[in-house]
């Protein structure tokens, strides 16, 4: 018999607690709530059950599991509202109680949206970062390789010298800084020069020493959702139910870090948007974000300028999606999730602010219980 597999998405948002009369879980701690949920059962890749229920029935609904899967939908449901511990980005914590913005810093010639503007030019580099944090970026994302279709493989010694010089001066400011890279060798000399955190595209596949580096430097680390290997991420995509296999996809790589010695606080997931996926399998992924806390880790999501934006717009090119950039982080914020990695965060912070006081005043407003 195939094995089965359970989820528990939640299905509809509520704006606080109250204004569902109490029947509402707080998703990972944040300030986004659910009330109503989905279990749904997979049987050899197909969807075999769906079940619908409120907050106030899952004792019920859960208890009517049998085991294995009563004990996955225990650890499932207890993950949804686990709150998450702060984020240690060396003298600085961020909280994970409300979304954080990561700034992106690409020293490349070809990224899809800003390949050439800081390749060679850490002072103007470093302007660019400091316009970032001023504007009210948590986290600063430095890459020296494109990870867009098509792009051109890079040397990692070239790789290198593009962002350890930009680390190295960002570091001296006391930014909280991330390396964007899945070569260990990269990885290894970025978090020497200062960087912080690990943003791996490949979720540690691509350098199987990247495992044992990452678990040493006790560094937090994202692990991203690509479907291809060394060759294309983008390649080999096929997906039964892309929600359901990303899900299942970031479950094993968190499970391969573990056992690989990195500690399972310092692990974050993405769902990978733009990453070997269709416009509508992004759409989904995006519609589906709350599942996701299921996993019981702090997620990041990066869809700022991605071409899906452009595929809704009349093929706006990357430099004229701003409109739609802001919308899928604001989407981000309502699913709950704790890092938007963004290019324009000064607008983002803005749509940030505004999310911020509509969720204020709804925990605050007890009128409408009247």
């Amino acid at each position: 018999m195939p094995m089965q597999t359970l989820y528990i998405r939640p299905i509809g948002s509520a704006e606080s607690p109250q204004s569902d009369e109490g029947e509402a879980i707080r998703l990972a701690g944040g300030l986004a709530y659910a009330s109503r949920f989905a279990l749904i059962i997979r049987e050899g890749g197909r969807v075999v059950s769906r079940r619908r229920f409120g907050a106030a029935d899952a004792a019920e609904v859960l208890d009517s599991l049998a085991a294995p899967l009563a004990a996955e939908a225990a650890a499932q449901w207890e993950n949804l509202a686990a709150a998450h511990a702060p984020l240690i980005c060396g003298a600085r914590t961020l909280r994970l109680d409300q979304p954080q913005v990561m700034g992106i810093l690409n020293v490349t010639p070809d990224s899809f949206s800003d390949g050439g503007t800081f390749l060679d030019k850490p002072e103007a580099a470093l302007e660019h970062a400091s316009a970032m944090l001023e504007a009210g970026a948590a986290i600063i994302d430095v890459g020296g390789e494109s990870t867009r279709p098509g792009a051109a493989a890079v040397w990692e010694g070239d790789e290198a010298k593009r962002v350890v010089p930009v680390i190295e001066k960002l570091s001296a400011s006391g930014a909280a800084i991330s390396i964007d890279s899945r070569r260990s060798s990269v990885l290894q000399a970025a978090l020497e020069a200062g960087a912080h955190l690990v943003n791996d595209v490949s979720a540690l596949r691509h350098d199987p020493r990247s495992i044992e580096l990452v678990a040493a430097s006790s560094a937090p680390v994202v692990l991203m959702h690509a479907p291809g290997g060394e060759g294309d991420l983008h390649a080999e995509a096929n997906y039964g139910d892309v929600v359901l296999d990303v899900f299942d996809a970031l479950r094993r790589r968190r499970d391969a870090a573990v056992a690989g010695g990195i500690a399972r606080g310092k692990i974050l997931l993405d769902p990978g948007i733009g990453f070997g996926k269709t416009l509508a399998e992004n759409l989904a992924l995006m519609n589906a974000l709350p599942l996701f806390h299921a996993l019981g880790q702090p997620l990041l999501v990066g869809a700022s300028r991605k071409r899906m934006i452009g595929a809704l717009s009349k093929e706006a090119p990357a430099h004229k999606r701003l409109g739609g950039s802001v919308l899928l982080a604001a989407s981000a914020f309502n699913a709950g999730v704790q890092v938007v990695r963004v290019h324009d965060v000064a607008e983002t912070m803005q749509a940030l602010h505004v999310w911020r006081g509509l969720r204020d005043a709804a925990l605050t407003d007890f009128k409408q219980m009247a």
